[in-house]
């Protein structure tokens, strides 16, 4: 069965889904280098899968803050063997994590279900590919770039300011011809956001649905969480953000460590 990013959208009291995270680079904030070899990657994804993750989230350029970008070329470098050698072990969707259409395009061509633009449209091309494969696509609100997520903020309500980006680029996917019903917001937490307005938009996650897209919230290891949670580790505050965010309407959880997002769930419903 074709997926559409509406099959995503949590149904009555259900836990959010959890979308596990293999960075394929030397350079993620937290993990860059763990994951960068077919194998690992692979051997990294079934291990979440069997932690509880209901989705893959593969990245082969990191935007971290500070991050430099890199070529379409050695992006698809480090991406296409990992799909090459995950597409046929895995049973769950594999979502690809990248800015460029022509590295989305070999993505969905190699069976990715998910396109996940953490630009919200920077490329041009990226929504006409989403159209044309007929994949939900991840459309996230960004303020700048990487190299600039330190300095550089968003001014003004970030719900208001957040909301106005998404409905934008909402229409543009639109209008390239990615159907409604594949389209899943990201509010972009820690992209060009204070550590207090990532945890209003954390707080809010609901506001950004527009009253029928899924909303995926991404507050794993973000730099935010030492503020608000006195945790002994950043894992252990992620699960804290997660609890957060599902009370407020998020429907996909990306995280890096499943097992633990998984097992507060757990004794959330007992």
């Amino acid at each position: 069965m074709t997926l559409r990013g509406c099959d995503l959208v949590r149904r009555g009291t259900s836990s959010p889904l959890l979308m596990g995270i293999v960075n394929v680079t030397p350079d993620s904030f937290s993990d860059g280098g763990m994951w960068n070899t077919p194998d690992k990657a692979v051997k990294h994804a079934l291990a979440l899968v069997d932690q509880g993750a209901d989705m893959i989230d593969v990245g082969a350029e990191s935007t971290r803050p500070g991050a430099d970008p890199i070529a379409a070329d050695e992006e698809m470098d480090r991406l296409m063997p990992v799909l090459r050698e995950l597409l046929p072990s895995i049973d769950v969707p594999v979502s690809v994590d990248t800015m460029k259409a022509s590295v989305a395009e070999a993505a969905v061509g190699a069976g990715a279900s998910i396109l996940n633009d953490v630009s919200g449209l920077s490329d041009p091309r990226m929504a006409s590919v989403a159209a044309s494969a007929g994949v939900p696509i991840v459309l996230m609100y960004i303020h700048g770039k990487p190299k600039t997520f330190d300095t550089d903020f968003a001014e003004g309500d970030i719900l208001s300011v957040a909301g106005e980006f998404l409905k934008e680029r909402i229409s543009l996917a639109e209008d390239a011809g990615v159907g409604d019903n594949n389209i899943i917001v990201d509010p972009g937490i820690g992209f060009g956001t204070t550590h207090e307005q990532s945890m209003e938009i954390l707080r809010n996650c609901s506001y950004f649905s527009f009253g029928r897209y899924p909303v995926l919230a991404g507050p794993s290891r973000k730099r935010f969480l030492a503020q608000w949670y006195p945790e002994p580790d950043a894992d252990a505050a992620t699960s804290e953000a997660c609890l957060v965010a599902a009370a407020s309407g998020a429907d996909i959880l990306r995280v890096h460590d499943v097992g633990t997002v998984a097992e507060a769930f757990n004794r959330l419903n007992r």
